[in-house]
């Protein structure tokens, strides 16, 4: 092979001259060689990348344990959350590739008994600077009292509690799940807007279901609504799958309605899927159904197919092959967020990156038409909220003619002056 010769002063070795090359030319072989070795000489001369810098991001959720959906034709999910978390971190990479940064993603999904605090601990011990929780509120709080967890920035993708956006609200603590409150103003616009002013309510009797009941009164009185009526749901098993049981139903829903005062719609809360599709379609009156079941507010849903989203819920199915839930959009956004903050600050330091995510000049697209932001008194994210059916998008809220001095999306929730949230 032709020689190759060190550089004068002892420098590193340097490929041969044009007088070496002419040597060369008429011979196949020698000029091979040649090109062989400037090849080598030409890699092995780039500079070493430096290594990617990383950001290290926990996942933590609870199992669903023996729940089942009250509908059969809904599936058993148990891979909520994480699937859009995942997703997010590979859009994220894809971007990270050529930034020089490197997004890794530790999961923890408890039993239902599970300990979240030690599995948060160990997400944190683990490197993980930023934890997106799909925890319920009361677990969550139990993490946010962690001394470990004041290093660390928390998304809430799963607890829609209003109290975590007010009195206990924490600075390290965003929200990419909608408040209830939120959710409620977003169908009571709507309902205004159809001028279905009267609303009777029947409610039920969980923890979960007075809170959002307590949202949909405030909503009432928010936007000039008036609830004609209350009634609560004794949560009396209904036997849907046993011989008549359909009949039973039948009988029973008209007659617990009856005595309702007259109303333009019926607005059913049932956070927890037990008794409110038994509804539609079988009120005293002839009514619309709206609230958790029937026309419901949704931050996601898998009719949604404007502004690109058929992109998003394709690209998701093809990772976890079922549709996208709200939690899955939620862990999405958060693991979106922390990938455009570091992207646009061009930096993996989570204070930096934290402070361009809570910025006036933070926006994200989301699919719904208006970029994402988060409000600065309460780390809540702005969004427009879906009005859905079962299978079709009926509007997308804020409706028309709901102003705000800020923008639209803040009429949906806790406002500024609203909010007893001191971050």
């Amino acid at each position: 092979m032709s020689e190759i010769r060190a550089a004068e002063g002892g420098g590193p070795a340097q490929l041969p001259g044009e007088d070496m090359l002419q040597r060369h030319r008429a011979d196949w072989g020698g000029g091979l060689a040649v090109r062989l070795a400037a090849a080598l000489c030409l890699i092995g001369s780039l500079a070493i990348p430096a290594a990617a810098e990383e950001v290290r991001i926990g996942y933590i959720g609870l199992e669903r344990g023996d729940w089942e959906p009250l509908a059969i034709v809904d599936p058993v999910i148990d891979d909520n959350g994480i699937q859009g978390a995942r997703l997010a971190l590979t859009d994220n990479n894809t971007t990270g590739q050529f930034m020089g940064q490197e997004f890794h993603l530790e999961e923890a999904i408890l039993p239902i008994d599970g300990d979240a605090v030690e599995a948060v601990r160990g997400l944190i011990e683990g490197g993980a600077e930023w934890i997106v929780s799909g925890l319920p509120a009361e677990h969550l709080q139990e993490v946010l009292a962690l001394e470990e967890a004041e290093g660390v920035t928390f998304f809430n993708a799963g607890a829609p509690d209003d109290m975590l956006r007010n009195e206990g609200c924490h600075a390290n603590l965003f929200h990419t799940t909608p408040s209830r409150a939120m959710l409620s103003d977003a169908l009571a616009q709507f309902l205004v807007h159809k001028s279905w002013r009267r609303w009777g309510l029947v409610i039920g009797n969980s923890e979960e279901d007075r809170l959002r009941a307590d949202a949909v009164r405030r909503s009432a009185e928010r936007y000039g609504a008036t609830i004609t009526g209350e009634v609560e749901w004794p949560h009396t098993a209904l036997a849907r799958r046993a011989e008549g049981g359909f009949h039973a139903i039948q009988r029973e829903v008209p007659v617990f309605l009856q005595d309702l005062p007259e109303h333009d719609v019926l607005v059913v809360v049932d956070e927890t899927d037990y008794f409110g599709e038994y509804f539609p379609y079988q009120t005293w009156i002839p009514r619309p159904v709206a609230g958790t079941q029937g026309l419901i507010a949704t931050a996601w849903h898998r009719a949604h197919e404007s502004w690109g989203a058929n992109q998003l819920q394709n690209r998701f199915e093809a990772q976890a092959g079922r549709w996208m839930t709200p939690l899955d959009f939620a862990a999405w956004i958060a693991v979106r967020a922390i990938g455009e903050g570091a992207t646009r600050t061009q930096s993996v330091e989570r204070e930096t990156v934290v402070d361009f995510i809570a910025g006036d000049t933070f926006q994200l697209g989301a699919y719904l038409g208006d970029p994402v932001t988060f409000r600065p008194w309460d780390g809540q994210l702005r969004q427009p909220i879906l009005i859905t059916g079962p299978r079709m998008v009926a509007s997308v809220s804020p409706q028309e003619g709901f102003l705000h001095p800020r923008t639209p999306l803040d009429s949906l929730g806790d406002d500024e002056p609203e909010s007893a949230c001191r971050r």
